[in-house]
């Protein structure tokens, strides 16, 4: 007796049941997208039947020989006096959330026909295995029983971990674009750059792309972007705000020097003079005046877009959303003041009404918002 057939005897001595469901798991439908067969596959003739045209559409498919497994197995609780059924499920090529569901789906309508009260899952791998979860919610699982093929493991390991690494570079746009795409860019403009003369001044180029979309990749800029700009209303706005956030905030550059005094702007002015200029206190107050109210405008269009979003989303439980418009609006009187303080020569003195201000109505907020949040789940607050 082998090592398997021991662990799943032992496992049914221990089980108070008598009917059993020996399920094999297709996880990405090969069954039904290579053979035709439609699932679930219900008794041991049909699943002989349709492990037959697996075999004969693709010989190398591990399903197939599951499906032979989990005939043997059914045969072998058959023998030892068990009321049993063996059954064939799939889900869908994509894999995902739509497989599962699938799987789930057939277990239930087989149930319904053979009322077993336990199973013994048979599967090819890790893959097959991970709706495992899934069916335990449906039926107690009694055994999980998994198929090798008797050839070197390490190597065959390495070689479908290696393969499915590289299918998924090839065919998956979530990782093509990056591991693709980057290099063709790369290689296509070193190319060109090549053919004209060009090799010194495009390495710079080459250079700046690649470090580029290590950085957009490194910190998801590209998932964060394709989030905010997904086709629904809440998606747009947020779309909308962040850009027009943005122009403002750099507007707000231009307005604060245009606040400076004009001769200061002069080239030759500015090439002699920018130390001077910079340690001038009245020129960084007249520039952070005239930078502020466009900043902040430009500050509170992104949050604000955040907080229409969330809203149109129904998730306005986030009470970050509501605070940070309200620390950004307490925070203007004092960044205000020591602007008023860098121009006039004002007294320090003159941040401590604006400062204790601010400091009151961010307190008071957050004391209401958080009242007003509170979830009783084991005292604790969502702030998320």
């Amino acid at each position: 007796m082998s090592l398997k057939d021991s662990k799943l005897e032992k496992n049914l001595e221990n089980l108070a049941t008598s009917r059993l469901l020996v399920i094999c798991v297709d996880r990405d439908n090969d069954v039904g997208e290579k053979a035709g067969v439609a699932t679930p596959v219900v008794g041991r003739n049909a699943c002989i039947e349709a492990a037959q045209k697996l075999a004969l559409e693709d010989p190398e498919d591990a399903d197939a020989n599951s499906i032979f497994y989990a005939i043997k197995t059914y045969e072998d609780l058959a023998r030892k006096g068990y009321q049993v059924e063996v059954i064939v499920v799939a889900g869908v090529g994509d894999r995902g959330v739509q497989a599962d569901e699938k799987i789930v789906r057939e277990v239930k309508s087989v149930l319904e026909k053979f009322s077993a009260n336990g199973a013994v899952i048979v599967s090819d791998g890790e893959d097959d295995e991970s709706v495992i979860p899934i069916i335990q919610n449906v039926i107690p699982i009694v055994s999980v029983q998994r198929v090798v093929m008797k050839v070197s493991r390490s190597v065959e390991y390495s070689y479908a971990v290696f393969g499915k690494y590289l299918k998924m570079i090839a065919y998956d746009s979530k990782y093509s674009k990056f591991f693709l795409g980057v290099p063709g860019i790369l290689l296509l403009i070193g190319g060109i750059g090549t053919i004209f003369g060009y090799t010194q001044q495009i390495f710079a180029v080459l250079i700046s792309i690649l470090g580029g979309a290590f950085l957009i990749r490194a910190f998801d800029i590209d998932r964060a972007w394709a989030m905010w700009a997904k086709p629904t209303p809440a998606g747009l706005i947020r779309a909308f705000t962040v850009v027009t956030g943005a122009i403002i905030i750099l507007a707000s550059v231009l307005s604060g020097f245009s606040t400076i005094h004009t001769n200061i702007l002069d080239p030759k002015i500015l090439d002699s003079n920018i130390p001077n200029i910079i340690a001038d206190r009245q020129t960084l107050g007249q520039f952070i005046s005239g930078v502020l109210p466009f900043l902040w405008m430009g500050i509170g269009s992104i949050f604000g877009g955040i907080l229409l979003s969330n809203w149109l989303k129904g998730s306005l439980r986030k009470i970050t959303d509501v605070l940070r418009l309200i620390v950004l609006a307490s925070l203007y009187p004092t960044i205000y003041q020591f602007t008023n303080i860098l121009i006039y020569d004002e007294s320090s003195f003159t941040l401590i009404p604006p400062f204790f201000a601010g400091l009151a109505i961010t307190l008071v907020s957050a004391t209401v918002l958080f009242r007003k949040y509170r979830k009783k789940r084991g005292g604790e607050v969502l702030t998320e």
